[in-house]
């Protein structure tokens, strides 16, 4: 064999080699991040269960991930894993394993995406370990999760009069607070102070803003903030996540890095949803649509009832403050931001079913954050008081997710 020959033939090793390595395949976690996205969503879990689900899943695989890579320290979880073994396998054993525990409903398609990721895979020893890994840390933090207070029985009780009738629906997870968080010493460790006062300038300044802007038939609701309203008025993690691929996506990233941000992002989120429902049922303040049809008798004289006021939107069905979308956009802004460091922000995008699959992209991540606590005023279900409460609380927790895994782990 001549040295030209030599140096081809070395050249497509080195090849191979890069395209077997997890760097090459960056996008693994990314793929599954999708599913999983798809399965909670067409299992129709409600919003806080479905983040839930989504940080078990990540957190495993970032554990399975992390064992086989050693890209950094391990963490609390010691799994172990033979030389060799294929991260992707692990990646994808990871996801079918807590999936199924926690979304048996949609098992068929949880199977199919099991077996087409690895239909992928050669068959052999590297495969069987790396399924093994994935197992292992699935089991592990589906154990250590197991009574995180989510299974607790709800049991919201109406404020009414004996006799007295008022609406039937139950409110959206009351028991949420009782939750143990990831991240937080405590479920109430960033509650907010209490709303505005009624008698106040800040009530009335944001009862007039969401009843002019949010209301069903404003006249005063731009186009374009229209479009941003339809935008926001989807309320699942699938919405965030696409954000979050915007980062994930970007050349050069391995794919350990990708498993470290999604457990990241997902276990913030879990624990914005758990702080903001805290603060809403200990607050129990009323949604835009109770506030101004009753707004003769908030002793404001600010603030004017209009008896047929519908918001642009439907009332999400648990207390207004604080805005949990706003808690939820600025916990992944935060961390996002530290995962970029110093460096240019990507353009971040993503896509909402409620806008007709449109697509909405903003060059900064303060940019992003504003947009949502805009659009929950503009769909006519928050003040905004309320949003920049949100908001705080939220970068706030995302700090918390980028000490414990983004700081200590560089």
């Amino acid at each position: 064999m001549n040295s030209t020959k030599r140096q081809q033939m070395a050249l497509l090793i080195v090849a191979a080699s890069l395209l077997a390595s997890p760097m090459a395949r960056a996008d693994v976690v990314t793929e599954w991040n999708i599913k999983a996205c798809d399965i909670v969503v067409g299992s129709g879990l409600a919003t806080p269960p479905a983040n839930r689900v989504l940080a078990i899943v990540h957190t495993a695989v970032y554990e399975a991930a992390n064992t086989i890579t050693k890209k950094y320290p391990a963490g609390e979880l010691q799994i172990g894993a033979p030389p060799g073994a294929s991260v992707n396998a692990a990646i994808a054993s990871a996801s079918h394993t807590t999936l199924l525990k926690l979304v048996p409903s949609r098992q068929a398609v949880i199977e199919a995406a099991y077996q087409a990721a690895l239909a992928k895979i050669p068959d052999g020893r590297p495969k069987a370990d790396g399924i093994v890994v994935g197992e292992k840390a699935a089991a592990l933090i589906l154990t250590a999760h197991s009574d995180d207070g989510s299974s607790i029985v709800e049991s919201y009780r109406p404020y009414t009069a004996a006799g007295i009738y008022v609406p039937t629906v139950v409110p959206l997870v009351s028991h949420w607070p009782q939750r143990k968080p990831w991240l937080m010493t405590s479920v109430s460790q960033f509650r907010p102070g209490p709303p505005p006062k009624l008698t106040s300038e800040v009530w009335a300044r944001d009862f007039k803003e969401v009843k002019n802007f949010g209301g069903k038939n404003s006249t005063l609701r731009t186009a374009e903030q229209t479009e941003i309203a339809r935008f926001w008025e989807v309320t699942g993690p699938a919405i965030y996540h696409g954000v979050v691929r915007s980062v994930a996506d970007l050349p050069g990233r391995e794919i350990t890095q990708n498993a470290r941000l999604l457990m990241a992002v997902t276990q913030a989120v879990d624990d914005a949803m758990i702080a903001v429902f805290d603060a809403k049922y200990h607050y129990n303040f009323w949604r835009p649509i109770t506030a101004i049809r009753n707004g003769d008798i908030d002793g404001n004289d600010r603030t004017e009832r209009e008896s047929s006021w519908m918001p642009f939107i439907d009332t999400p069905m648990h207390p207004e403050y604080p805005c949990a979308h706003c808690i939820v956009s600025s916990a992944v802004g935060t961390v996002l931001q530290a995962e970029i460091g110093t460096g240019p922000v990507p353009t971040l995008t993503t896509t909402s079913p409620t806008a007709k699959g449109a697509a909405r992209s903003w060059a900064k991540i303060e940019d992003f954050i504003q947009e949502v606590a805009n659009g929950r005023i503009y769909d006519g279900v928050h003040y905004r008081n309320s949003t920049e409460v949100g908001t705080s609380m939220g970068k706030q927790i995302g700090a918390l997710a980028v000490a414990k895994h983004l700081r200590q782990a560089n």
